[in-house]
């Protein structure tokens, strides 16, 4: 089975949308309507999530990037979350392919260190990984209990990831698993300055998971630009989507310029 990727829209921009962990393309939906006019998307079920749940590919960022390349344009790459790493690996693997970027609430390095003090804390990504092989299902409600935290209203925002997370099925327990890992090891900081084409990026103030300061200094390191938006958390496009849209607006309008 193939990669399932919704193509919406009807504008001039080419984009490909990338989710988070354990969730899938449809979680996007709201940014997908607000950029409908403006973009032709290509809307991605990672490997092991939603309708790619049985398609074999590994959850891993130079495999999933090459294989999304494969099948689509050239395209800006928005990536959120888990996400993000893999639309960055395919801009600096895949130039060609990725005419811009936009990293959405996401980060070269997740885990903070004594070198990076930006990051998640090790041990509770690490007691995730250990929480999926003794239960499942209340390891990803305490993983979308943390993407609420910090919205405006962090009730409203977990019931409606509770009603999306499964809304294509229950991702494959593997993937999770390999998802963990990218967010325990990966670490793409060296590679920022490499970054050929132009990149935004995009940070909620209460995010949580993901500190708007590993934005801020992601974008500084690669001459992108960068947007914060105050009142949101870990998932902007809900509550915020109209902000979310207005910061990605340079980077949509100077890619259809050189298309």
């Amino acid at each position: 089975m193939s990669l399932y990727i919704d193509k919406r829209g009807h504008g001039p921009v080419p984009l490909v949308l990338l989710h988070g962990w354990a969730m899938h393309g449809g979680v996007l939906a709201p940014l997908v309507e607000a950029l409908e006019e403006q973009c032709t998307m290509y809307v991605v079920d990672l490997p092991g999530h939603g309708h790619s749940r049985d398609c074999g590919l590994p959850l891993e960022p130079h495999a999933c990037a090459a294989a999304i390349a494969a099948v689509t344009p050239s395209a800006i790459w928005l990536g959120w979350s888990l996400g993000g790493t893999i639309a960055l690996t395919a801009a600096l693997e895949h130039p060609q392919q990725v005419r811009g970027l936009a990293m959405l609430c996401t980060t070269p390095k997740f885990v903070r260190d004594a070198g990076w003090p930006y990051g998640a804390d090790g041990q509770l990504v690490h007691q995730l990984a250990s929480d999926l092989e003794t239960d499942y299902h209340a390891t990803i409600e305490r993983f979308l209990t943390l993407e609420a935290m910090g919205s405006a209203d962090p009730r409203a925002e977990l019931r409606h990831l509770r009603s999306l997370v499964f809304a294509r099925g229950e991702p494959d327990l593997r993937v999770l698993q390999e998802g963990i890992r990218i967010l325990e090891t990966s670490d793409r900081r060296a590679a920022l300055p490499d970054l050929r084409v132009p990149s935004a990026w995009v940070s909620g103030r209460r995010d949580r998971l993901v500190p708007p300061q590993a934005m801020a200094w992601s974008a500084s390191h690669c001459a992108g630009s960068y947007d914060d938006i105050p009142q949101a958390g870990h998932a902007p496009f809900f509550g915020h989507v109209d902000a979310v849209a207005q910061a990605l607006q340079p980077l949509l309008s100077s890619t259809a310029q050189r298309a």
